[in-house]
């Protein structure tokens, strides 16, 4: 099963909204919100809530393919996540993130007995390449309880 698939199966506002996971490496993972009337805002766009989700949900890809091999020992989660919307967005937008932070330097951290954080950058575009808006989530890694 593919990260997209796993968050498509596992978290039902992805599938709610219909999110394609487009790409999803440990470098870079990009997802697209179709173009839906029933997600539209007051002026024809993407809700602004449906944009958070697109947003946090490549954030959340991003993470799990960068370290899923810790998903034995420790937990992602979101910590805080910020967000400006700069431009009207239209139609179909897509979001693309990106880990502020070297994965070694987490996984080194979490070596250590410690919970790092670590940011993730995403952008979310309009099909023309408009930046619409700018995201920033804060993951960390909660190591498992030993009991």
């Amino acid at each position: 099963m593919s990260i997209g698939e796993m968050l498509a199966a596992t978290v039902p506002m992805a599938r709610t909204l219909n999110l394609e996971f487009v790409e999803t490496t440990p470098e870079r993972a990009v997802v697209v919100l179709p173009d839906q009337g029933d997600y539209h805002n007051h002026v024809g766009g993407p809700h602004a809530g449906a944009m958070f989700t697109l947003g946090e949900s490549a954030s959340g890809a991003i993470v799990l393919a960068a370290f899923g091999a810790e998903l034995s020992r420790a937990v992602p989660l979101a910590v805080r996540a910020d967000i400006a919307y700069k431009k009207l967005a239209m139609g179909t937008v897509k979001a693309t993130a990106t880990i502020g932070r070297p994965v070694a330097d987490v996984v080194a951290e979490l070596d250590a007995g410690q919970r790092p954080e670590f940011p993730v950058a995403i952008a979310i575009t309009r099909e023309d390449g408009a930046v619409t808006g700018e995201m920033t989530v804060v993951w960390t890694l909660r190591p498992n309880d030993p009991k």
